[in-house]
């Protein structure tokens, strides 16, 4: 196969062309160390705190769209095809502030020079979609920033206010989206992208079929999609993670779809990609879903991703289990499906042979008569990793409970259905009692570890109430019907 030996994507207005990129090599140093683009600030290297937002613009089959994205855990071999656009090219004629620079100046929400930048971008990103957005918008498109020195207030003034500092359609990254989207196309030739810098190596596979070719070839690479958790593994665990494959970039496995009383997602489909066609299907997950991450992360972190790192406490396999979804696995042209509970085997283990990877996940349609709750605790509520996470599908006809999957993770070593619980749970008549019931048999299927996040009291007490919770939530639909 002839293979392109550099990365190649848009910086603000300039075409880059870097061949000596390795696999840890991150976005945010190369702005800084390398372009001095010193806008973009690093803060906390975990994507968390937002001081390091930037646009990556990357062409779908919907066109050119922008997304907000934490630099310090972006890899920059994953840049490719796209346009990165940092809070230096938001300038107008003559440098005149950007509408969202100037609101937020008119409303003194601008802090120290740290933070700021990182909420302009990500406030930017929100103009874009929503210029005159309203105060959940906003909210939420603030969500991966966390700073605050000069309170809340003025910055969420500034961002409802906006759209009266400029007009979007003027917006030079919306009059110019044609000739971008003809740049990045431009950049784009279908071949299969290896760099390296020293022994570290990044490759960039074609196509699935060239990344599955790939996996089986070299099974020991460390498989990255969007890299909100591998990201981590760098700049925290300052580990080596070379030879990687990164697959972000690959469109085949972003597709979600419903087809065959199923919605069918892609492995490397990002949580801000299925939410609308997963909301849609199950509206229970609508407030469950805007609590994973902020908005960058988001539109950077994959479900695949999610479910293949294995993690206790990750937050879509208890709500994903829950719903009975299947995981499909690749190895070659080789493919099995699994319960998704299958998948996970113990702490750090799942069951995923070398080669293979998860190309998609299933999730049945539910029928009538189910109710449905998803909850997640943590300690702060936005951005947060879950001390647990909770999820039930109860199934109830004529009164009576006749099917029941609830799982939760935090509890174990692996995200885990409550069996005896939900043993315990069927046949009963649908009532409070019957989940209170239930509740108490959450012992013989868990036993919580403590940790800094919560003690094993705590989680054991937290999930049980969850059970009284969800009757309250659903006690009106007593007689069976679908919540």
């Amino acid at each position: 196969m002839d293979h392109r030996r550099e990365i190649r994507f848009l910086l603000n207005g300039d075409e880059v062309r870097l061949a000596e990129v390795g696999a840890e090599d991150m976005a945010l140093d190369f702005l800084r160390l390398q372009r001095r683009l010193t806008g973009t600030k690093e803060g906390c290297a975990e994507g968390d705190c937002g001081a390091c937002t930037v646009l990556v613009g990357r062409l779908t089959g919907g066109g050119l769209v922008y997304e907000p994205v934490n630099a310090c855990i972006r890899p920059l071999a994953t840049l490719d095809g796209c346009h990165v656009v940092t809070i230096e090219h938001l300038a107008g004629p003559g440098g005149a502030l950007h509408p969202v620079q100037a609101a937020m100046v008119a409303h003194h929400g601008s802090q120290c020079g740290f933070c700021t930048p990182g909420i302009v971008m990500a406030l930017v990103a929100l103009w874009l979609s929503t210029p005159a957005p309203g105060r959940a918008a906003v909210e939420e498109a603030l969500q991966g920033n966390l700073c605050r020195c000069t309170g809340y207030a003025p910055i969420l003034r500034a961002a409802e206010a906006m759209g009266g500092f400029g007009d979007r359609a003027a917006d030079p990254l919306v009059t110019g989206q044609g000739t971008v989207a003809a740049r990045l196309a431009g950049l784009r030739d279908g071949r299969r992208v290896e760099v390296a810098r020293g022994e570290s190596r990044a490759i960039l596979p074609a196509d699935v079929e060239d990344f599955a070719a790939l996996l089986v070839a070299m099974p020991e690479a460390v498989v990255v999609a969007g890299a909100t958790d591998v990201g981590l593994w760098v700049t925290k665990g300052l580990r080596r993670i070379s030879p990687a494959i990164f697959v972000g970039h690959l469109d085949a496995l972003r597709r979600v779809e419903t087809r065959e009383g199923a919605l069918h997602i892609g492995a490397g489909a990002s949580y801000a990609e299925a939410q609308g066609p997963l909301v849609a299907a199950f509206p229970h997950l609508a407030g469950y879903w805007s609590r994973i991450g902020g908005p960058q992360v988001r539109a950077a972190g994959t479900i695949g991703g999610n479910i293949a790192n294995g993690s206790p406490i990750g937050d879509t396999p208890p709500a994903l289990i829950a719903l009975g979804a299947e995981v499909v696995l690749r190895r070659g042209d080789a493919r099995r499906v699994l319960p998704l509970e299958a998948f996970f085997l113990d702490y750090g283990r799942q069951d995923r042979a070398p080669g293979e990877f998860v190309e998609t996940l299933r999730i049945p349609l539910s029928g009538p008569g189910t109710h449905h709750a998803a909850y997640k605790i943590s300690k702060r509520r936005d951005e947060d990793i879950s001390t647990l996470a909770a999820a039930f599908a109860v199934t109830v006809e004529g009164g009576i409970v006749r099917a029941a999957r609830i799982a939760f993770g935090g509890m174990a070593g692996v995200p885990k259905r409550a069996a005896h619980a939900e043993a315990a749970l069927v046949g009963r008549p649908w009532c409070e009692a019957a989940l209170v019931a239930a509740a108490a048999d959450l012992p013989r299927d868990f036993t919580p570890l403590t940790d800094w996040r919560g003690t094993a009291d705590y989680r054991m007490k937290v999930a049980q109430n969850l059970f009284r919770r969800f009757w309250l939530e659903q006690g009106e639909a007593r007689t069976g019907g679908a919540a």
